[in-house]
């Protein structure tokens, strides 16, 4: 009931992942994204303990693919869990217990991991693999959001999606994207349509963290 990517952006060094599912709120419970770190999700029959177990073993210096076994491997009820990872170095893990959901798929290329269980075509995960290797010159947040438009495209689930979310890390501790989408009949171009809106005000609350003086306002003045 989920499909996801987790991508590293290779000339900026920006991270970030992208989530949709059937159960509402699906952001909050399985992406993790960490600044200088980065993404790794913890999807069917989600444990979000293991997300950022994942990412405190890559921060220790852990490549992807180890730190996705050892979490994979000392976490309980692991066969149900569905794991995937990136780094900061473009290398990448991926974990599917025996007890996933329906028909299950995940694909693997430098810089991107996708995975997906209860999909509607196992050609899914890599779909969205090569969507977002396809334009390595645009924005993250693009490329992340067309893998999303792919996988549903090419089958997604067996049944309809109902939430979405992207997370973005860059230089800074905090995401500087977090949007979700957490219950709508079409949930993927909602969160298409926010991300047309959020992107180009993203910097600018950045700046207004580190240099409020400095910062354009955009609504109404003041507004945060």
């Amino acid at each position: 009931m989920t499909f996801s990517l987790a991508g590293l952006c290779e000339r900026t060094g920006m991270v970030g992942m992208v989530v949709t599912s059937s159960s509402p709120a699906v952001a909050a419970r399985c992406a993790h994204v960490r600044a200088g770190v980065g993404a790794a999700a913890s999807q069917n029959v989600t444990d979000p303990r293991l997300g950022p177990a994942m990412l405190d073993l890559i921060a220790a210096g852990v490549p992807a693919g180890e730190a996705v076994a050892r979490v994979a491997a000392e976490a309980p009820h692991a066969e149900h869990r569905q794991l995937t990872a990136v780094d900061g170095e473009g290398r990448t893990g991926v974990y599917c217990g025996e007890q996933t959901l329906g028909l299950y798929a995940f694909a693997e290329q430098r810089n991107a991991v996708a995975a997906g269980n209860l999909l509607g075509d196992a050609d899914v995960p890599s779909a969205m693999v090569e969507a977002f290797q396809a334009f390595p010159q645009v924005h993250i947040g693009d490329r992340l959001v067309a893998a999303l438009a792919a996988g549903l495209e090419a089958g997604g689930e067996a049944g309809p999606v109902r939430s979405a979310g992207v997370v973005i890390c860059d230089r800074e501790a905090w995401p500087v994207t977090d949007l979700r989408v957490d219950w709508d009949d079409e949930p993927i171009e909602r969160l298409a349509q926010l991300w047309q809106l959020w992107k180009p005000q993203a910097e600018a609350y950045v700046t207004r963290a580190l240099d409020p003086g400095a910062a354009p306002s955009y609504g109404v003045p003041g507004d945060e």
